[in-house]
């Protein structure tokens, strides 16, 4: 069944588990962070070390590295050394290695992108953002304008004297796969600390999995929502960098229309046939990069580009539903029921379409917003169960924490359910989606218990509990009617959870 067992959410702030290595019995402990506003969406790290001193070392160690790179290379903080640079004009500017680099390879993916990939797309998206605020498409003439702005040479490099020139005045972003970057540099100099066998870093379904362990993906699934939908592929990596990018977490609504967010510089118009790239590679740019290229190429196109990088692996979902992949993506595939339910059949040739297949059946969504802190911050505990009518828990739906000793700040659930739960159900894996705003969340219930049976249509209690470490304690509970009509409830939020909502569904 599609929820045989109990989904686990299990977002640890540096919890610690154990188990096996693959090929001998040395047992390794496993240590987890989670923090939020990391670049500006959500970061977890996994590390396999010899102590939770060396666990603790890590997590500031790479945070460190993301903040001093982020100081470098931000877009979005008018500090960075980048756009310091960008202030100036004409005359050539001495500029750090990793801004060289960085500018250096936008030079390379622009060529091989034949302009598909441009870091001053920039200019484009802001006309289209203002489309999104006053609900009128941008000019055709406005767009034709701006085009030409973005064909011009931005920068001149000398590679001798590092130096670069700012040449135009178009705005730049230095978006793409420049977080792909940091969270490779990031997970190298966690890999490199003694006591660390292996790490993952996941900032915003971006990822690098250094070390001795093979991680365990799963590709978030574009036509769902919600974090514990079934996903669209799962797959084992180890020494590898992931990359999804994709229009369904982020664009404009005008006028009742979604654009995506990922603009083609080349016509100005933002990309429509792709909705989800994923792409497995050896160099974190390059998965970064090519991720963001099949959205804006042409499919084929993307393919060509693609097999012409060596140790390139993909997976595509075009607007049509239709999945294309790389040949050998099947062999990093794992064909559980978990992934098999979702899709009709592994592809039997390289790049053969397939529809993908959603689910019907009625279901419910809650919807979480956490509570916004200045600069980045540590997950809240949470938990969120449903009961029937008689008070009952039918379903764990997440359970948010660090420590099992912890757990009793989770007051309602702890003496609910604790007694029943079995907190060894650890799901490790991670997930790979597109880019989504820090501490938004959704979860679906499938009208299923925790033992995978359907439950009668009635009443039910959603339940959402939030502590945090030094902070406050708040629940919410809200009553929604699960029999023949579809309906939303708006839940007003409290000091831990800025909002929720309720949305069910009779039938999809």
């Amino acid at each position: 069944m599609r929820f045989s067992r109990v989904i686990i959410f299990l977002f640890l702030i540096t919890g610690l588990f154990s188990y096996r290595k693959a090929n001998n019995n040395e047992s390794l402990q496993v240590y987890l962070s989670h923090f939020e506003n990391v670049l500006g969406t959500s970061f977890e790290m996994k590390v396999s070390a010899e102590s939770s001193e060396i666990a603790d070392q890590a997590e500031e160690i790479a945070l460190a590295e993301i903040d001093r790179l982020s100081g470098i290379l931000s877009g979005y903080d008018s500090a960075s050394e980048f756009n310091k640079w960008q202030k100036t004009l004409g005359h050539p500017v001495s500029i750090s290695t990793e801004l060289f680099d960085v500018l250096t390879l936008f030079d390379q993916w622009q060529s091989l992108t034949h302009g598909g990939l441009n870091a001053s797309s920039q200019a484009v998206s802001l006309l289209w953002k203002e489309a999104g605020k006053t609900q009128k498409l941008p000019a055709a003439s406005d767009i034709d304008i701006v085009v030409k702005q973005v064909q011009q040479t931005h920068w001149l490099l000398d590679p001798v004297n590092q130096t670069a020139t700012h040449v135009s005045i178009v705005p730049l972003m230095t978006n793409t796969f420049v977080k792909s970057y940091i969270i490779n540099a990031a997970a190298r100099k966690v890999r490199d600390i003694p006591g660390i066998k292996s790490v993952m870093i996941n900032i915003g379904g971006d990822i690098v999995a250094l070390g001795e362990v093979k991680e365990e993906v799963h590709i978030s699934n574009p036509l769902a929502n919600a974090e514990n939908d079934m996903p669209l592929s799962i797959i084992k990596v180890d020494n590898k960098a992931v990359a999804t990018s994709g229009n369904y977490k982020r664009g404009f609504m005008i006028n009742g229309q979604w654009y995506s967010h990922i603009i083609d510089p080349r016509t100005g118009m933002p990309a429509t046939n792709v909705i989800s790239a994923t792409v497995v590679a050896d160099n974190a740019t390059d998965a970064g990069a090519l991720a963001t290229a099949f959205n804006v190429l042409d499919l084929q196109e993307g393919m060509q580009l693609a097999k012409s990088i060596p140790g390139i692996d993909y997976l595509v979902i075009t607007k049509d539903g239709e999945r294309f992949e790389s040949r050998d993506w099947h062999a990093m595939e794992q064909k559980t029921s978990k992934s098999a339910e979702l899709n009709l059949a592994f592809n039997t040739g390289i790049e053969q379409p397939q529809k993908v297949l959603l689910q019907g059946g009625p279901e419910l969504t809650i919807n979480l917003e956490l509570s916004k802190f200045e600069g980045r911050f540590r997950r809240p505990f949470v938990a969120i169960w449903i009961e029937n009518s008689n008070k009952e828990t039918v379903r764990n739906l997440a359970l948010w924490f660090n420590k099992p000793k912890w757990l009793p700040d989770l007051k309602s659930w702890y003496i609910k359910n604790y007694a029943t739960y079995n907190t060894s159900q650890t799901d490790l894996s991670t997930i790979s989606s597109a880019t989504r705003p820090p501490g938004e969340y959704a979860l679906k219930w499938d009208m299923k218990d925790d033992k995978g049976n359907s439950v009668p249509p009635g009443k039910y209690t959603v339940y959402i509990e939030a502590a945090r470490e030094h902070g406050t304690y708040q629940l919410i509970k809200q009553e929604i009617d699960c029999r023949n009509k579809s309906q939303s409830i708006q839940i007003k939020g409290n000091v831990e959870i800025a909002a929720a909502s309720l949305e069910y569904k009779k039938n999809k």
